[in-house]
């Protein structure tokens, strides 16, 4: 008998605040090799289009979204590739650009180095995280006075690839901290439309959640942060995984319980605990603090906040006593917290006003290369070329046409590769690699060869008039063969005539 199988299901959380995404950007579409063709115009002249550039990977922030759950379920996004360019001049069509939307706060840093690359803040906020490759030029558009039909394009480039690492970090103006149970979440459902999970039990709350107050001409949010317990820094309970959301808060208001029955615990003590946990996630000594005495509707607790709210108020701290049930001290509460936000939003510098400038992208002083020699591992070297436009070249270059690496060989001349090899001690027959990591594109290095579709000479000079080909060596001494042999045959003729009619040759004269 068969036995059943049992089908798991992997619950996914409805919240999540931290996870890793891999983004690809489309590859540029190759650059067509095509040459005209009309009736009576066989060689009408190169006609590729240029291929189209890939689509890039786009973070923006959506002001709606609150986790990133969407990005834990799918963690690979890729962008469209450019397309191939076509004959008559058809470009190819660009790809389409990938745009993820991401929650207000979120930091997106790489995955394998650590490195932050972006802090998205404000509904407006965007960044390119993976560019897509470039298209390859057609053939028509290398065409030049010297290559007047070339018969090759350029390959398209590759877009970025990247392990991205998203971490949320919650944009409110109030942020409420204090021990499970306490009541924030009550008191963000009193005085907002926020409507979280409340029960009596501790770590009711597990996610971190928003509300919007309005107190007069104010409209702020408040975050109710998830229990605080000792030790929370040091990763106890739930608190170290979302200590960063108070990071952003402008300021911070302390929920305590006065009504609690666990023995030990008392308003000053929990106060303390808290502050002590706060310090040692670090960053949060400059946010104004305000204490809520909770609970006041019960008669113990009542008389609990009326014996220490001199305490409290001795450490300079703004103590409010309420009661989510029954509303008491809510609206003075709310109007307090809108204007220490009002206060905290006009010592706030102005933002800068965004403004599209089109200037040229600046230039970089220095080389646009360098070179290295290094060990090749077997005894021997290699000398070593990085830089952007030599690497970029290398991909760009078809290597199964023989016109195509001349023309690359052209653009290492032009940019002084050749030069700087041989300043540096480089002889001919010596390996020469292109671009970083395991697998570069190595070469024998060969100076002052013409084996480009253009003719390698420094400026105002042409090494066809100063340096004879092998080429034209070979066929002048062909063309010199034949001539002579051809004279031969025409003296021997000229003797046999001769000698037929009797007649004396000049010689015998």
């Amino acid at each position: 008998m068969r036995r059943p199988t049992r089908k798991f299901s992997v619950a996914i959380p409805s919240f999540v605040d931290e996870t890793v995404l891999t983004v690809a950007a489309g590859n540029g579409g190759h650059g067509c090799a095509s040459v005209r063709r009309e009736k009576f115009k066989p060689l009408g002249g190169p006609d590729g289009g240029n291929g189209g550039n890939g689509g890039s990977v786009v973070l923006r922030v959506d002001p709606g979204l609150t986790t990133l759950v969407e990005y834990h379920r799918q963690s690979i996004r890729r962008a469209a590739n450019g397309q191939p360019g076509r004959g008559d001049f058809a470009n190819g069509g660009n790809g389409e650009d990938v745009v993820l939307a991401v929650p207000d706060g979120t930091i997106v840093s790489d995955a394998d180095t650590g490195e932050e690359l972006a802090d998205l803040v404000g509904p407006d906020a965007e960044v390119v995280i993976a560019a897509g490759g470039r298209g390859g030029l057609g053939n028509a558009a290398l065409a030049s006075a010297a290559r007047k039909a070339p018969g090759f394009a350029l390959l398209g480039e590759e877009g970025e690839s990247r392990r991205i690492k998203l971490e949320l970090k919650v944009v409110a103006d109030i942020g409420l901290v204090g021990f499970p149970s306490a009541g924030k979440s009550s008191l963000i459902a009193a005085i907002s439309r926020a409507r979280p999970k409340i029960a009596d039990y501790p770590f009711t709350t597990l996610v971190p959640n928003l509300g919007v107050v309005v107190a007069g001409a104010t409209t702020f949010t408040v975050a109710d942060v998830p229990g605080l317990i000792e030790g929370a820094s040091e990763g106890r309970g739930l608190g170290h995984d979302f200590l960063r959301h108070i990071e952003r808060c402008q300021a911070i208001v302390h929920v305590i319980d006065c009504a609690t029955y666990e023995p030990g615990r008392d308003p000053l003590s929990d106060l303390d605990v808290i502050e002590a946990e706060l310090a040692a996630h670090g960053g949060l000594e400059d946010r104004p603090r305000m204490v809520v005495l909770n609970k006041v509707d019960i008669p113990d607790a009542a008389d609990l906040a009326d014996l220490v709210r001199p305490d409290v108020e001795a450490r300079g701290l703004p103590v409010f006593a309420v009661s989510t049930k029954t509303g008491t001290g809510l609206q003075a509460l709310t109007f307090a917290m809108a204007e220490l936000v009002a206060r905290r939003r006009a010592e706030a510098p102005a933002p800068a006003a965004k403004r599209i400038i089109i200037r040229p992208a600046p230039v970089a002083g220095g080389p646009e290369f360098h070179i290295a020699r290094q060990g090749d591992g077997e005894g021997g070297f290699v000398w070593r070329v990085r830089g952007d436009k030599p690497e970029r070249w290398v991909k760009q270059t078809d290597f199964g046409n023989a016109e195509a690496v001349g023309y690359l060989a052209d653009r290492f001349a032009r940019l002084g590769i050749e030069d700087e090899l041989l300043a540096l001690g480089a002889v001919a027959g010596d390996a020469v690699a292109i671009g970083g990591g395991d697998d570069p594109v190595v070469f024998d290095f060969a100076p002052q060869v013409e084996i480009g579709a253009e003719i390698l000479a420094r400026r105002g000079e042409d090494q066809r008039l100063v340096t004879e080909r092998p080429a034209a060596k070979r066929r002048r001494a062909m063309d010199a063969e034949y001539h002579a042999a051809k004279a031969a045959e025409r003296e021997a003729e000229q003797q046999t005539r001769y000698a037929t009619e009797g007649l004396e040759s000049d010689d015998d004269e």
